[in-house]
C-alpha cells in the first residue's frame, strides 16, 4: 500500500512538472534591431520643386499661383522654346506646381530607384493622372543626390456637376513607387574604429543593461559595454564582412525590455487618450462644470469589479479612491460627454494635485 501511494506521488510530481512550464506565462521580449539603431546608420529627407502635367483640367488656376507659370516658362526656356509673351498671363488649367519629398535610405547606391511622396503646392483641384516631369530632388547641403520622373499615383477619387461635388479620399497628393534614382551616395560609417554604437529609441538604464547583457551571454564576456542609458559600444570584427555577419547576429537577439514610465498621453484635437499599464491614482476629488463621476477601485481579488457612479448636478465631486483605475475614470467621463478639453483640463489638474501618477503628454 505504501509503495502504490508512494509510486501515486511520484507520477503526480512528474505530471506537475510537465504541466509547469506549459502553465507558466510567456517570456516576453524584443529583439535588439526593434529597440536600438546603430549609430550612424539613418535616412536621409530629400525634397525637390517640381511640376506636374497631364492633368484633366484641375491644375493650378495660374492667375492666383504665379510661380506656376514661371517654372512652366523656365523649362520651356531650357527646351529651347522662346514663348513670345509673359509666362505669367498663361493660363495652364493641366499644369500642377508640386513639393516632391523622399527618404534617402542609408547605404543607398546610384542607380538605385526609391519611392516619392507628390504634394500640391498651389490651388490644384486633383493630381490624378498627372506626369512628374524630371525633377532633382536636392539633401540638406544644397547637392542633388536624385532624380524623380514617372507617373503619380492617387488613391482618392472626384466627381463634380455644377455646385454638387463629391470626393473619397485625398486628391492634392500621391505617390510615385520607385519614381526616384539615386545619382549620388550618402557616406555612412558603420562603426569607429573597432566598436559599433547602438542607440536606443529611448533613454532607458535597465533596457541598456539588459541590452548589454544579451549581446555578452551570444558573443563572449566584454563584447558589449554600456556607455549611458541610451547609447551601448559593442567590439565588432574590423572585417567587413564578418562585422555584417555579426551586426546581422546582434540585431536579432532577444531581450526583455523594461516597463517604461507611466505615461499618458492626450491629443485634444481628436480626444484620445492612451495611457500604459504603469499608470495609478491616489485619492482625489475633482469638480469641473456639472460632471460628477465617484469610481470605487473595488475589491479585483474577490471578482468584484469598480463600481461607478455618475451624476450631473453643479457643483459635485469627483471622488477618485486610491487604487481606481484611471481607465474607468475615462470611461466615466467619456460617458458623460466630456469634450477634449474638459478631459485634458481635469487630467492636468490632477497631475498637478500629485494625484495621477504618470507623466502627462500633450500632442
Amino acid at each position: 500500500m505504501k509503495q502504490q501511494s508512494g509510486n501515486w506521488f511520484r507520477r503526480a510530481a512528474i505530471v506537475a512538472a510537465c504541466i509547469l512550464p506549459l502553465a507558466a506565462p510567456p517570456a516576453w521580449a524584443e529583439r535588439i534591431k526593434d529597440l536600438a539603431s546603430i549609430q550612424g546608420v539613418r535616412n536621409n529627407q530629400l525634397i525637390g520643386y517640381g511640376i506636374v502635367v497631364g492633368l484633366d483640367n484641375t491644375g493650378d488656376q495660374t492667375t492666383q499661383t504665379p510661380f506656376t507659370s514661371q517654372a512652366i516658362g523656365n523649362m520651356l526656356s531650357q527646351m529651347g522654346v522662346t514663348l513670345s509673351t509673359d509666362p505669367t498671363k498663361l493660363q495652364l488649367k493641366n499644369v500642377a506646381a508640386v513639393m516632391i519629398t523622399a527618404n534617402l535610405p542609408p547605404f543607398a547606391r546610384p542607380g538605385q530607384a526609391i519611392d516619392v511622396t507628390v504634394s500640391s503646392m498651389g490651388n490644384a483641384k486633383s493630381l490624378r493622372g498627372g506626369t512628374l516631369v524630371m525633377t532633382p530632388l536636392k539633401g540638406a547641403d544644397g547637392q542633388v543626390y536624385a532624380m524623380a520622373q514617372g507617373n503619380v499615383l492617387v488613391g482618392g477619387a472626384g466627381a463634380s456637376a455644377g455646385a454638387s461635388k463629391v470626393t473619397v479620399n485625398h486628391l492634392s497628393a500621391g505617390r510615385i513607387p520607385s519614381g526616384a534614382t539615386v545619382e549620388r551616395a550618402v557616406p555612412t560609417a558603420l562603426g569607429q574604429g573597432g566598436f559599433i554604437y547602438y542607440e536606443l529609441a529611448q533613454t532607458d538604464f535597465g533596457t541598456a543593461q539588459n541590452v548589454v547583457d544579451a549581446i555578452n551571454a551570444a558573443m563572449g564576456q566584454g563584447t558589449a559595454q554600456a556607455v549611458d542609458g541610451r547609447r551601448i559600444a559593442v567590439r565588432a570584427p574590423e572585417d567587413s564582412d564578418s562585422r555584417v555577419a555579426f551586426l546581422g547576429r546582434i540585431d536579432n537577439l532577444d531581450v526583455r525590455a523594461v516597463a517604461g514610465i507611466a505615461r499618458v498621453i492626450v491629443n485634444p484635437r481628436t480626444g484620445s487618450v492612451v495611457m500604459n499599464q504603469r499608470v495609478t491614482l491616489d485619492p482625489c476629488a475633482v469638480a469641473h462644470g456639472n460632471l460628477s463621476v465617484v469610481v470605487d477601485g473595488g475589491q479585483p481579488a474577490f471578482g468584484q469589479a469598480p463600481d461607478i457612479q455618475i451624476n450631473q448636478a453643479a457643483g459635485s465631486l469627483i471622488n477618485v479612491k486610491a487604487g481606481a483605475n484611471l481607465a474607468d475614470v475615462v470611461k466615466a467621463l467619456n460617458a458623460l460627454g466630456a469634450n477634449p478639453l474638459d478631459l485634458l483640463a481635469i487630467l492636468q489638474a490632477m497631475k498637478a494635485a500629485g494625484s495621477l501618477r504618470a507623466e502627462l503628454e500633450v500632442i
